[in-house]
């Protein structure tokens, strides 16, 4: 059974947001965390503020080499590897009469394949130390918005490979488990360059009038369920919304 003190554990996409509050949450905890990001200034500044617990690897995930230099990293760093967090990944937000093949397939390949094939190189660590996976969703497969078709769809195949892959690791004792984030403040949209700071939260307050709980999801929220699946012992293949009650379909009166 794994537990979050004393834990090597790599977060991916740790430069700002969620994975950013998931580092800080975790060596609080009493991890040690490498968090990675494409963003060199940015993960190191994260990795700073959080203290010498957490390590910055500067890489892109959509990158072979990067990959196995950041995975070896992370090993180095934590002295073995329990828990990897499959948190980066981009937005393309566009309606279906515009959607361009090749930006079609960055996502994917940031979204979905990345993550897979980061999987696939910490299996190794992951089998020796009996740990875990989580990938993250999104409340985007609960409830449908107009023009995330291409990002709804990488965070649907991502819960597929949550399920697939939780059946096929289990005989190795790896845990395999998923969180879908709700209306929660991150830099996604406007690193694709598609808002301001201040036209993603106007968006979101605009969501939030959908939920149950009314109002806007902080990091350290995300994190606490992360942690839940990093030390579950006999929990695998679930999909855990973490969404203020958004995707339940609310109607006020």
């Amino acid at each position: 059974m794994t537990k979050i003190k004393g834990a090597s554990i790599l977060i991916t996409g740790g430069g700002s947001g969620i994975g950013a509050g998931t580092a800080e949450y975790l060596v609080d905890q009493g991890a040690k965390v490498t968090i990675c990001g494409r963003r060199r200034d940015k993960i190191q500044q994260v990795a700073n503020s959080i203290g010498s617990d957490c390590h910055a690897s500067h890489g892109d995930i959509c990158s072979e080499e990067d990959r196995i230099r950041i995975v070896t990293e992370s090993v180095t760093h934590g002295g073995g590897l329990d828990a990897l967090v499959n948190n980066a990944g981009n937005m393309y937000r566009v309606p279906l009469e515009s959607i361009e093949e090749g930006a079609l397939i960055d996502v994917f390949h940031s979204n979905v394949i990345a993550p897979m094939m980061m999987s696939r190189l910490c299996l190794p660590y992951l089998a020796k130390s009996k740990g875990s996976i989580v990938f993250l969703g999104s409340i985007h497969n609960r409830r449908s918005f107009p023009g995330v078709s291409p990002y709804a769809a990488t965070k649907a195949a991502i819960e597929s490979v949550t399920r697939s892959l939780s059946a096929e690791l289990g005989v190795k004792d790896i845990r395999v488990n998923c969180v879908a984030p709700g209306a929660v403040f991150t830099e996604i949209n406007q690193r694709a360059g598609e808002s301001t700071d201040e036209e993603a939260l106007s968006r979101l307050r605009e969501i939030v009038k959908l939920n149950a709980l009314t109002r806007i999801g902080e990091a350290k929220e995300i994190a606490h369920a992360i942690s839940y699946f990093i030390e579950a012992p006999w929990t695998t293949g679930a999909i855990l919304d973490v969404d203020g009650g958004l995707g339940l379909g609310l109607t006020r009166a």
